[in-house]
């Protein structure tokens, strides 16, 4: 896959002049969004302002705490699309962690934008009194692990991996939360934690007595960056300007992904579909600087081979712009078959009635992705 957010230079040319005339939405939308005060949320209200002044579609903003609850109206048909990120996308795509539960299973979503604008990275930060300068010193280092957030651990996991290291050759420390993890970095119970460049509890860290550092990555260290994606592929390499001891800087060298990304399912109509991403895109200089972080929903900085394929409805609009390629047509092709595969591997384990469903679903799904010839991730 590919690890660059590159689109072709035809996409210069593409007028984001609002055409508000054209588009054909119903008077009411509704999405799944973060929390309300997050930078999701907030993108999502600045959306739904454009949408309202322009086109006269009210868009209902319907906040969740994790991934299960922006995806579950969803998947109900109460929303036509959520403003998730790699959980309620790639994560739900996979069926894996809480999407792995008997109840759930692989989900058919599609993408119809993300927001890959790159003004924060997503990595480990580690404590600043440490003297540590690249990912491969926290060799012996404490590191923290949050329980009940799979996600989370597994982006600290690829960043260990990205070292050439694993959580054996680190102390792991267990912390109830995000937060707490970052208390403790403070406190001097651990020394390293993943966040947001741009997080709280970062801004914290990088003003108390033990200060904060962002190890960086080598974007020539191929090995290193293959290995990170091993276990999370949905992370790009990117240079952020937005952060704790970053904001002013040249930018910190890291990794990122997109969020929030903008999906449905496949079970979504074809035509809704094309007219929201069309509205998405017209519209963006209408919403551009009206929210931290939402220029990056600009249609330059869409990746088209990312981890999770377009919806059929956005790619006729992007056919239309020009921007879509026969590899980007032969990449979400390759994704609605690894999503077929773990859907058919799914059907077939139910079919036997499971007692230890967990172990049963891991097993089978690595099974069936290494069987077709499909990278084997979680």
């Amino acid at each position: 896959m590919k690890f660059l957010t590159a689109v072709a230079a035809a996409l210069l040319g593409v007028s984001t002049a609002a055409s508000a005339a054209d588009l054909d939405l119903p008077k009411q939308l509704s999405w799944t969004a973060y929390g309300t005060g997050t930078a999701g949320y907030n993108q999502a209200v600045a959306i739904g302002a454009a949408l309202q002044t322009a086109t006269g579609t009210n868009l209902r903003i319907l906040p969740g705490k994790n991934d299960v609850s922006r995806t579950e109206p969803l998947r109900q048909g109460r929303v036509q699309f959520s403003a998730t990120g790699v959980g309620g996308s790639f994560m739900a795509q996979e069926g894996v962690f809480q999407f792995g539960e008997q109840k759930w299973g692989p989900q058919p979503i599609r993408v119809l934008l993300a927001n890959s604008g790159g003004a924060i990275n997503l990595t480990v930060g580690v404590a600043g009194d440490l003297g540590i300068q690249e990912f491969s010193d926290l060799k012996g280092k404490r590191v923290a692990w949050v329980t009940g957030a799979p996600a989370l651990n597994a982006n600290t996991t690829a960043y260990l991996a990205y070292a050439g290291l694993t959580w054996d050759d680190v102390e792991r420390v267990d912390f109830g939360g995000y937060s707490a993890s970052w208390k403790g970095l403070i406190e001097g119970q651990v020394d390293a934690a993943f966040a947001s460049t741009n997080s709280g509890p970062a801004y914290e860290a990088a003003s108390s007595p033990r200060g904060l550092f962002w190890p960086e990555i080598d974007e020539n260290n191929t090995e290193g960056l293959a290995r990170m994606q091993e276990i999370a592929p949905f992370f790009q390499t990117n240079t952020a300007k937005v952060g704790a001891n970053i904001d002013g800087t040249d930018g910190h060298k890291g990794a990122a992904y997109a969020y929030p990304v903008l999906v449905t399912t496949d079970a979504q109509e074809d035509a809704l579909v094309y007219n929201m991403t069309k509205a998405m895109i017209d519209l963006y200089p209408e919403y551009d600087g009206k929210a931290p972080g939402i220029g990056g929903w600009s249609i330059d900085n869409q990746n088209f081979e990312w981890v999770v394929p377009y919806h059929e409805g956005s790619i006729r609009l992007f056919k239309e712009l020009g921007v879509w390629t026969d590899a980007a047509q032969a990449h979400n092709d390759e994704l609605l078959r690894r999503q077929q595969v773990l859907q058919d591997a799914w059907n077939e384990l139910k079919e036997t009635g499971a007692d230890d469903w967990t172990t049963a679903w891991e097993t089978k799904r690595r099974e069936a992705l290494k069987a077709a010839g499909l990278q084997v991730v979680f």
